[in-house]
């Protein structure tokens, strides 16, 4: 069966020729499954009963299954959603929602783990599966939609009561080594017959793939967000390995010439707090020359602890100082306020349920019994 959650309009337009329709049944069917959230094509009453029957016998729309929901004190949210394999073993990713004063932000997982490593993420720790399908990735948005919807007593999707304001694809896995599926999903995310985000509020956060960042530049460019964490390359070549491959300054020569055309004129630089490990004055200094011709706003975020991580948070004091050296340079400098820790709903913290193909996640838990 076709799932055809897992097709953009154009993509869609192209399968109702194949079968020999018009393409317009593409707008009608995406505003069915996205407007208003109906997922059986029997109830799609303006189009034709014809068509309608030849789509229940050869297609489904299908959404990933929700094996849990749980809402943290500060009112985040966290879904387990359940994805299958190959060979019918099940794995799961994490969805946040989180809801401040201004904004609804739904952060989502491209990957079942994540193959990249990094030492202080949890996803990493967990090892790689599998990319996610567009229909699990766009299906992420459309169960918390409906969720946070139905709660709220909203039926239809509205600009006007919009819940989910913004969507941040930095939830587990690296997204653009899953670059068609994503690229796909989040042009369903701006599409207005779907959900009709701007360019501007859809941010994609990346560990520093620099020739999928050239091809994002072109394909779809949206907000970036790059995972620095460290500023110089000894240190990145161990906290973010990929580092290894695009260096530093490869990265931020990638992200002038994404500029050129992103929807913001500026990147944002997320910054892990570690104590002792990169959040020393000298750390700081560091971090303003090597960003010092890139138009950019900084995010610190406070580690978030997860079992046998080996890092401790940066102390409170050691986040304000290096936090004002970087404002004193002139600097919009955030430092990122933990939400769903009681829930392991935090940055950093998303691990879900993988079958691990890469081993690390032995591998993780061997080395930290020796040590």
């Amino acid at each position: 069966m076709i799932n055809l959650l897992n097709f953009n309009q154009p993509q869609l337009a192209d399968y109702f020729i194949s079968i020999g329709e018009k393409p317009f049944r593409a707008k009608q069917l995406m505003r069915w499954m996205y407007h208003f959230g109906v997922h059986d094509v029997g109830q799609m009453t303006d189009i034709a009963k014809s068509l309608r029957e030849k789509l229940a016998v050869e297609t489904e729309i299908r959404l990933p299954n929700v094996q849990l929901e749980q809402v943290s004190n500060d009112g985040t949210r966290k879904w387990l959603i359940g994805t299958d394999g190959k060979d019918g073993a099940a794995n799961s990713v994490e969805t946040v929602f989180i809801p401040e004063d201004d904004r609804g932000t739904l952060c989502i997982s491209s990957q079942v783990g994540c193959a990249l490593a990094c030492t202080f993420c949890s996803t990493g720790a967990q090892g790689f599966n599998r990319n996610l399908s567009v229909a699990e990735i766009i299906g992420q948005l459309a169960i918390a939609n409906q969720s946070l919807r139905s709660e709220s007593g909203y039926d239809l999707l509205s600009a006007n009561d919009r819940i989910i304001s913004n969507v941040v694809m930095m939830g587990m896995g690296e997204p653009l080594t899953n670059y068609d599926n994503v690229v796909t999903a989040m042009q369903i995310m701006l599409d207005d017959s779907a959900y009709g985000l701007s360019r501007r509020r859809l941010t994609l956060s990346t560990s520093g793939i620099v020739p999928a960042m050239d091809r994002l530049k072109e394909d779809c460019p949206v907000a970036l967000a790059v995972s620095l964490h460290a500023p110089n390359d000894a240190l990145r070549d161990v906290l973010v390995p990929i580092n290894q491959k695009y260096p530093i300054k490869d990265l931020m020569a990638a992200c002038n010439r994404y500029l050129e055309k992103a929807p913001r004129d500026f990147v944002t630089f997320e910054y892990v707090m570690l104590d002792g490990i990169n959040d020393t004055v000298e750390h700081a200094h560091e971090l303003l020359e090597v960003i010092k011709h890139v138009p950019c706003k900084l995010n610190l975020i406070p580690f978030n602890p997860f079992p046998n991580s080996g890092y401790s948070t940066s102390k409170p004091h050691n986040i304000r100082v290096f936090r004002d050296i970087l404002m004193s340079a002139g600097y919009v400098v955030t430092v990122r306020k933990t939400r769903g820790e009681d829930i392991d709903a935090a940055c950093g913290q998303l691990a879900g349920k993988v079958l691990d193909k890469t081993k690390r996640s032995l591998k993780h838990i061997s080395v930290q019994a020796v040590s």
